[in-house]
């Protein structure tokens, strides 16, 4: 497992490690009127899967390294120039000049799978004509866009050292042999804009390898960024899938995520080029962290792996069988016994106990590959022999027609550049056979990130609540993206080294939150009007209970897709008489000035969910009329109150 040790005695580090401060036009009294018929009853009732809204995590938009995961530096083991030496460095950077000293790397680590260190030959000295600079010279690293650093947080710097000879390094004293420090450091200041440096002002040859910060202060204690991870809490997720998308299938196999790299200590981890997102990860945050996450979010883990197939080549079925065998040898160290030979590798990092896995994808976006169906057949038949109660995911599309191979779940892609097509997608599964596998709707999203699309996109989740007999499972994609470190123009959450936000396809998920597990009720919408008004209107009613105070609530969302202003009246039946507490009932309307507003680092609120009070006009028993807004999402709870 390599050969670094730590030594035994502290040792007061010279290595400094420093912060450095561095148009749409809205109708005119143009109001329309519709019904919405709601029969809530019991025999209407039909049950929403408990895992219906989920998230899913792919490694895009920096969303890991440089993101969720806690880890401030960036390249920290000099990896991401490739095995090859001399290599780029980036975003290291030099502090000093070249008659001071001469950086370059080499594959002297300890380390079996991550050979390459970094080499600092200093050329200046403490003395004499050549001396250093008095605030010495050596590298920085300035993290992910920045490391953030705030006031009385304690951070844990690690560092793996050796010296030719007699460097100040430590007190001074010779480090000839590859040693592992570790300081804890509280900020005396917040910038999130700081750097770590490491420098020294004595002659002599210094490498270093495997640099770490990590806050001490992370969510649940298992290096997730809090603030990151609690927003994720927020949305109430029932599944998390992970780790891609495209990042599991790589644009080549060499370079696609296998998780046997991505376990056991962090040093030893060789980390890889994620070459279709086109950045380096270390794999600090790999299956076992994914895995942990899940549990610390309360949620069930979906693992999406490799099947052999990238984006450009294939491993033949005749082939596939020692990637079946890793697969199975990830189920053993999600689910084994401690005692088991990979469940001991869990074990050991902490986790003595099982994790919750009853969920696999077989690949992502493969079946059209040519050993797409023959590749999953071996992965199915092997995984249900030995584990006949895992839910196995085809990449395969059943929404049209039936699969023509077993699954106990379909996986279902879309993505639209016009927010009216999301909308449209509302009726996409009515036609679904309700005898196949179940639909998983693991990516969705309308690419513009404005209010518009999350109202499209709206419009889709109706569309499944409705279809939930066929529909068990849906997430939307990309949850994160890093501001500075973009792939794509839209996601759920955005955020800088200092700032985040959820756009408005965040705050529309939140709407739906409540509605996994829940009960859903035929609900009708009617319309006198002479325009196609009601196709810019859709509309679901659910009942759930509020664990927190056990209240029952009849739930109505609307989406208004059009322009004008719509006076809706809300007739229920099924209830018992003067059961609806209208006092006590809330409405929340997602919209904004403009349906194209966005929110941004700027307005980060631009556009979120405002609670407003309950009209009560047009009252006849169980009946009510609100106002719905024109590009607008409307969630009505009313409180249910037992005779």
């Amino acid at each position: 497992m390599g050969s670094c040790k730590s030594p035994h005695v502290v040792l007061l580090l010279y290595v400094m490690v420093c912060i450095v401060y561095q148009s749409f036009a809205f109708g005119v009294d143009t109001n329309q009127t519709a019904k919405l018929l709601v029969d809530a009853s019991e025999a209407s009732g039909r049950p929403i899967s408990e895992t219906m809204f989920g998230i899913f995590f792919e490694e895009i938009n920096h969303a890991g390294a440089g993101g969720l995961w806690a880890e401030l530096v960036s390249n920290r083991g000099f990896e991401a120039g490739g095995p090859n030496v001399p290599s780029n460095i980036d975003p290291w950077s030099i502090i000093g000049n070249e008659s001071s000293l001469i950086v370059s790397t080499d594959r002297s680590s300890c380390f079996d799978r991550n050979k390459v260190a970094l080499r600092m030959e200093v050329l200046c000295d403490s003395q004499g004509a050549n001396s250093c600079p008095d605030d010495g010279v050596g590298i920085y690293n300035p993290g992910f866009w920045g490391m953030k650093i705030e006031k009385g947080k304690t951070y844990s710097v690690v560092l793996y050292v050796r010296s030719s000879g007699s460097v100040n390094v430590a007190s001074g004293l010779e480090v000839s042999n590859w040693k592992k420090f570790k300081v804890m450091l509280e900020a005396q200041g917040t910038n999130p804009n700081s750097r770590l440096q490491l420098t020294t002002t004595r002659k002599g040859f210094i490498w270093f390898d495997q640099v770490s910060v990590m806050p001490l202060d992370t969510y649940k204690g298992h290096g997730f960024w809090k603030d990151l991870a609690v927003i994720l809490e927020d949305l109430k997720p029932q599944f998390m899938r992970f780790p891609g998308g495209s990042f599991v299938e790589g644009e080549w196999l060499r370079n696609a995520f296998r998780w046997k790299e991505t376990i056991g200590p962090w040093e030893e981890r060789p980390g890889h080029f994620a070459d279709v997102w086109m950045y380096w990860t270390d794999d600090g945050l790999g299956y076992f962290e994914f895995l942990q996450l899940a549990e610390d979010l309360g949620t069930l883990p979906i693992w999406v792996f490799n099947n052999g197939i990238s984006h450009n080549d294939e491993v033949d079925t005749s082939s596939v069988l020692p990637f079946v065998q890793e697969a199975l040898d990830g189920l053993e160290f999600a689910r084994g016994n401690p005692n088991s030979t990979w469940g001991s590798l869990r074990a050991a990092m902490g986790h003595p106990e099982p994790f919750d896995l009853r969920y696999v994808g077989i690949g992502n976006e493969d079946c059209r590959r040519k050993n797409y169906l023959g590749n999953y057949l071996k992965f199915y038949s092997a995984i249900k022999r030995a584990y006949p109660d895992i839910k196995i995911i085809s990449n395969c599309d059943g929404s049209s027609q039936k699969l023509d191979h077993p699954a106990d779940l379909f996986d279902f892609h879309f993505y639209a550049d016009d927010a009216k097509n999301m909308f449209s997608m509302a009726h996409h599964f009515d036609q679904t056979s309700r005898s196949g596998p179940k639909a998983f709707v693991s990516e969705y999203a309308v690419t513009t990130g404005s209010l518009l699309a999350a109202l499209g996109e709206a419009g889709f989740l109706i569309g499944l609540e409705k279809n939930s007999d066929v529909v068990e499972m849906a997430s939307y994609a990309p949850l994160f993206a890093n501001d500075n470190g973009r792939n794509s123009k839209f996601s759920a959450i955005v955020f800088n080294s200092s700032h985040l936000y959820g756009t408005p396809s965040y705050w529309m998920q939140s709407l739906f939150s409540e509605s996994s597990g829940a009960t859903i009720f035929n609900a009708t919408l009617q319309t006198n009007s002479s325009t196609n008004q009601v196709e810019q209107l859709l509309a679901s009613a659910i009942s759930w209970k509020n664990s927190e105070n056990e209240n029952s609530y009849l739930r109505i969302k609307i989406v208004n897709f059009g322009t004008d202003m719509v006076n809706l009246k809300i007739v229920v039946d099924g209830l018992e008489p003067n059961s609806i507490n209208l006092s006590k009932s809330t409405k929340t309307v997602l919209t904004s000035n403009n349906p194209m507003d966005e929110n941004s680092l700027n307005e980060p609120k631009k556009v979120i969910p405002n609670q407003i009070p309950l009209e009560k006009v047009g009252e006849e028993g169980e009946d009510v009329e609100v106002a719905i807004s024109p590009y607008s999402l409307t969630s009505i709870d009313f409180l249910i109150e037992s005779s």
